[in-house]
């Protein structure tokens, strides 16, 4: 079979054996999403245009944060724990294309999510969104290093570990993460260590693409995501052909 046939026997077999886990995923993206653009706004009495776009705009970076680095490291998790990743190094196909057709299935599971968070923040709030024509390349390298990284440490560290680690990004993200609100809100040692990691950098990015008239994202960003995404997906690819 060439690496089509094989991307095809793959998608199929993830797909059929967790359709349920994957629906009810989806479902969920579209709460968490819609609990971001609305029920954050119930902790400020009277909130700005700004915050309103802050949160409009930040909705879609948790919703990939969560499906890549938190749910998704608990469902590799799980594999791990019932030797169904034993049972994936058997197959005969090339490793990529099993991380290949993971990855297409999550990225699909984030969309329903992003598009009624989307609208919902738009005929509620009109937070002034003017969305530039890099959304889309932004959406993916924004995914594609939250899948990523998760599959970088979900792999390489025990079930536990990654469900402790996994539980960490989603708390940091919501409360101490310059998602949802400005960076400068956030003491110096934090700012430092979020121009590191890669959360404020696709805070920037999607925001840059949803309102580009008011907020820019920096070559760096678009750096660092780079350079996150290659160091989770390598270090996920090194983990599935060890033997």
């Amino acid at each position: 079979m060439n690496i089509l046939s094989h991307y095809k026997y793959v998608f199929q077999m993830q797909f059929i054996r967790n359709a349920g886990y994957f629906i009810f995923m989806a479902l969920l993206q579209i709460l968490i999403s819609i609990g971001i653009v609305i029920g954050f706004t119930y902790l400020i009495p009277s909130p700005s245009t700004e915050t309103i776009l802050f949160l409009a705009t930040g909705a879609p970076t948790i919703i990939l944060i969560t499906a890549g680095m938190v749910i998704l490291p608990q469902q590799v998790g799980g594999a791990k724990s019932d030797g169904y990743m034993e049972f994936m190094r058997t197959w005969p196909v090339n490793r990529s294309v099993i991380l290949s057709a993971d990855t297409t299935i999550w990225l699909f599971i984030t969309l329903p999510g992003i598009v009624v968070s989307t609208m919902v923040a738009h005929f509620l709030f009109s937070p002034g969104y003017d969305i530039s024509w890099t959304v889309v390349p932004a959406l993916l390298m924004i995914a594609l290093t939250s899948i990523g990284v998760g599959y970088g440490f979900s792999y390489l560290l025990s079930p536990t570990a990654s469900m402790g680690i996994s539980q960490l990004v989603i708390f940091g993200a919501l409360m101490f993460s310059p998602v949802n609100f400005p960076m400068d809100r956030l003491p110096e040692w934090l700012q430092s260590l979020h121009e590191v990691l890669p959360i404020y950098s696709m805070a920037e990015v999607m925001r840059a693409s949803l309102a580009t008239s008011t907020f820019e994202a920096t070559m760096g960003n678009y750096l660092n995501l780079l350079v996150w995404c290659i160091l989770g997906f390598g270090g996920a690819m090194f983990i599935l052909n060890r033997k």
